[in-house]
């Protein structure tokens, strides 16, 4: 369990650096389907899912069975962590839309 933690919140980081890191302005794309890509979190955190994953051997944070099913479960419950917490946290805490 404390496994899938660490992945989800390494893939919630890396995909928060790729899209919101201002260091990557240079090479980020804005246009076209890439642009798209690094400008939504649900789909870039599956990407990075898939990445982490690919990486899982190398690594001794996690270590996760290295079939595609296993990749692709991954990617989604990466995709979902990264949009449900883009959407909830923002750089000043909880983000808290006031409608009337």
């Amino acid at each position: 369990m404390l496994e899938l933690i660490y992945f989800t919140l390494s893939a919630f980081g890396i995909t928060q650096i790729l899209i919101y890191g201002t260091i990557f302005n240079p090479i980020r794309p804005v246009k076209g389907k890439l642009g798209e890509l690094f400008g939504c979190p649900m789909c870039l955190g599956f990407w990075v899912g898939i990445l982490l994953w690919s990486i899982n051997p190398y690594t001794q944070l996690f270590s996760f069975d290295y079939s595609p099913v296993t990749g692709f479960l991954l990617a989604c419950v990466s995709s979902a962590t990264s949009y449900i917490l883009a959407v909830t946290f923002d750089d000043y805490g909880i983000k808290i839309d006031y409608r009337k």
